[in-house]
């Protein structure tokens, strides 16, 4: 079963604002995912060439922006590339950056690794990879940005409500991502039911929103109200949102945050999602939809989630 979603036209932000929102916010307490058309500027052809010239590299170019966990000469331990790992359910290989902050900022503990600055590999005058992955960057922020407001709009509260969160020093990254197919036989771990095979398990996201330019690949399910597994209709230049487990948290689950996962399509598959995630000391214990306030800040909140996850 192939399912679609509603259509954000993000040209008309202005123009049917109120309309909009309502829609926004429709499709978010429904099936817990957008597709989002026009954004401005956006340029996905440039994006996949970007993907298939970092990733097209030989082994030892990704190593000099390899992630400490697996190349220990280098220092940066969350940002940065990280290969594929064998005998995984999780079949891909990505690289991943967010904005730095100034290299002397006394509110950021010198060890908060959601910070640490983003490594880039070195360029070879073929493709501009930093300073065009950074405008889209701030694309996508800009985006999301504007996707909160009309949320906010639709919700009948403050337009500007969700801005404080992000606009100084968010913990948003990009990645840019690539599922090779499984060669030979798949992991069991890997196998679900039908015999289809995942190369991305079920989850749930756990940050704010993600905006996901998956160009026209398949492969993406999510999990509907019943239970069951639908594929995300591909439609081609249209990118995929959805929320994380916080912004559901936040407006006491009337916004969904929905189970989805990636199935391997035989072929090579790219993908850039953008995790729009709030500063490290963003409170996110307020709950839009009630008066009752207990003040939970981001950052400890996620690396407790991550302390759980790898036990």
């Amino acid at each position: 079963m192939t399912t679609s979603f509603p259509i954000i036209d993000m040209s008309k932000a202005y123009t049917e604002r109120k309309k909009l929102a309502k829609k926004v916010v429709l499709g978010l307490e429904n099936e817990g995912f957008l597709f989002i058309d026009d954004v401005a500027n956006l340029d996905c052809d440039k994006l996949l060439r970007a993907c298939k010239w970092f990733f097209d590299k030989p082994i030892e170019f990704k190593r000099t922006v390899m992630r400490k966990l697996w190349n220990p000469e280098n220092s940066n331990i969350y940002r940065g590339y990280f290969p594929v790992t064998e005998e995984e359910p999780c079949r891909k290989e990505g690289f991943k950056f967010a904005r730095d902050i100034k290299d002397v900022d006394v509110t950021v503990a010198e060890y908060n690794r959601f910070y640490e600055k983003s490594p880039w590999p070195k360029e070879d005058g073929e493709f501009p990879f930093k300073e065009f992955l950074q405008e889209t960057y701030e694309i996508l922020h800009n985006t999301a940005l504007e996707i909160l407001k009309l949320v906010a709009i639709g919700l009948d509260i403050e337009e500007n409500i969700f801005e404080d969160m992000f606009s100084d020093k968010p913990c948003s990254t990009l990645r840019i991502m690539h599922y090779p197919p499984w060669e030979g036989k798949p992991p069991k771990n890997a196998i679900v039911e039908d015999g289809k095979v995942v190369v991305f398990p079920e989850h749930i996201d756990k940050n704010f929103m993600t905006i996901l330019t998956r160009f026209d690949y398949g492969g993406l399910e999510f999990k509907t109200i019943d239970g069951s597994w639908a594929e995300v209709d591909p439609r081609p230049g249209s990118l995929v949102m959805n929320i994380g487990d916080i912004f559901s948290r936040m407006m006491d689950g009337r916004l969904k945050a929905r189970t989805h996962r990636v199935i391997d399509i035989g072929t090579d598959r790219y993908a850039v999602p953008f995790f729009f995630t709030p500063r490290y000391d963003a409170d996110i214990g307020v709950n839009f939809m009630e008066p009752e306030h207990r003040v939970e800040l981001y950052g400890p909140w996620v690396l407790d989630v991550i302390k759980n996850r790898e036990k």
